[in-house]
């Protein structure tokens, strides 16, 4: 029986290695953690989530919900034991970051087709391979990649958002509550005045930085992952109008909706630790201390985690891959989660679960598996690894240099058109309502083809 090499035991891996394992092949997962550890875990087990601790929302008319929503029609195996380590959250998915990972660890090691290696691989194996090593991949393993790729090895940077101990929060001032009271009253919520908002605002801009060398003038972001700095920097207004924005959270002692309000979101299933929602950065972490204690609610509030930056790495799929994810130049070499060019957590899982599907299709000597574009998947996978989507500016040789776009999360935007009355195409809510309708029915004719024997 041929084997896969499996390089990273992080989301897309970790799923990859499950896809594979129940459908008879044997896989080696390779993961560094914890002999050589990333700038952003800080454990060992596998599928650690990093950042935030939600996967968005639930809802299938909400893009990420769809997409969920697929890969548990495709037997997506993260989302099941997401959906067991769940922790109150409104209309999202959050989980229970050490009880979820040390599930996924759990189903890995038990697994008789899996065996987990302790060890960094430097260069990209011979043989059937996906490479599922994230952003956060080693420098080494980079090399090789852009070797192989023969394309310039592109970042952005991403930040994580502190977390406090529950206990610390004053709920004299705080009080729990969800957006427009949908679902159980869920998040801890901070409100200000006008007068605190101002004082806070003030603090942050003028915090300082951790300065790190990688990090220039010209450093990129993701978009939906901002340092709360960053958006800070664009107007005094504009955190009112983003996480701070206070519309639909209305403080029952009261009867008010304040000027803006800080959200806490449950970190872990025990209800003691709870994470600022859209608060991700890079200050000094003296200057957080400040920022935080500022805030109506946490003024003595125990840091349990600061906030951190960094690096993440992608290829040019456009230029590499196949929909499949398989790459063009190499059969049986495929590659899967955030270093697709891919973003979030969902999206992270879902291509272990298209690479994995995939990767045994090509050892079974079957046709590979393309999700139709009508579904989230088919669009994700369509949307990295199409040419058309290429960017190129010319380089002063007369050689082109080709610029993939910002990477990128579920999406209406990305999904195929469907031919629908004018009024429907003007009711956002009634357009993705039909968009998930046809999506679920497409995904569901394709399970006869690709599931498990």
């Amino acid at each position: 029986m041929l084997e896969v090499n499996i390089i990273g035991a992080g989301l897309a891996g970790s799923e990859a290695a499950l896809q594979l394992a129940k459908r008879g092949i044997k896989v080696k997962l390779y993961e560094m953690r914890p002999k050589k550890m990333t700038g952003a875990h800080t454990g060992e087990n596998c599928a650690e989530f990093v950042c935030s601790n939600s996967l968005g929302s639930s809802d299938i008319t909400n893009a990420s919900g769809l997409l969920k929503a697929e890969m548990e029609i495709l037997g997506g195996e993260l989302i099941r034991i997401a959906k067991e380590n769940s922790v109150p959250a409104g209309n999202a998915l959050a989980i229970s970051r050490d009880d979820f990972a040390k599930a996924v660890t759990k189903k890995i090691t038990e697994n008789s087709n899996i065996e987990l290696i302790r060890e960094e691989i430097t260069k990209i194996p011979e043989g059937n391979v996906i490479i599922a090593s994230g952003p956060l991949t080693s420098d080494e393993l980079a090399k090789s990649i852009q070797e192989f790729t023969k394309t310039e090895h592109l970042h952005f940077f991403d930040a994580i958002a502190p977390i406090v101990e529950v206990d610390s929060i004053n709920f004299s001032k705080a009080f729990w509550g969800s957006r427009y009271d949908k679902g159980e009253a869920s998040y801890i919520n901070c409100p200000m005045n006008k007068e605190e908002y101002e004082r806070f605002y003030n603090i942050l801009i003028n915090a300082p930085k951790i300065e790190q060398h990688d990090i220039d003038k010209d450093a990129k972001f993701f978009e939906s992952c901002l340092p709360v700095e960053v958006l800070a920097s664009r107007g005094v207004d504009t955190l009112r109008f983003g996480p701070m924005k206070p519309v639909g959270l209305v403080d029952k002692r009261t009867g008010e909706e304040n000027y803006a309000v800080v959200q806490l979101r449950q970190d872990n299933s025990a209800k003691t630790m709870f994470n600022l929602v859209g608060f991700q950065t890079n200050l000094k972490w003296g200057a957080q201390k400040e920022l935080v204690h500022s805030i109506p609610g946490l003024e003595n509030a125990n840091i349990i985690r600061y906030g951190v930056m960094h690096r993440n790495t992608f290829i040019n799929s456009s230029l590499v891959l196949n929909p499949t994810f398989e790459a063009r130049e190499r059969n049986g070499l495929f590659f899967a989660g955030q270093i697709t060019g891919t973003e979030g957590y969902t999206e992270s899982i879902a291509g272990g679960l298209l690479a994995g599907i995939n990767m045994a299709r090509r050892i079974q000597g079957k046709e590979l598996f393309i999700p139709p574009k009508e579904t989230m998947l088919g669009a994700l996978a369509n949307y990295i690894t199409d040419k058309a989507h290429l960017a190129h500016i010319s380089k002063r040789d007369g050689s082109l240099r080709y610029l993939p776009p910002q990477p990128i999360n579920s999406n209406w935007a990305i999904v195929a058109p469907m031919d629908m009355p004018k009024k429907e195409r003007k009711n956002k809510k009634l357009k993705a309502e039909l968009l998930s309708q046809r999506a679920i029915t497409t995904i569901k004719q394709q399970i006869i083809n690709i599931k498990p024997v």
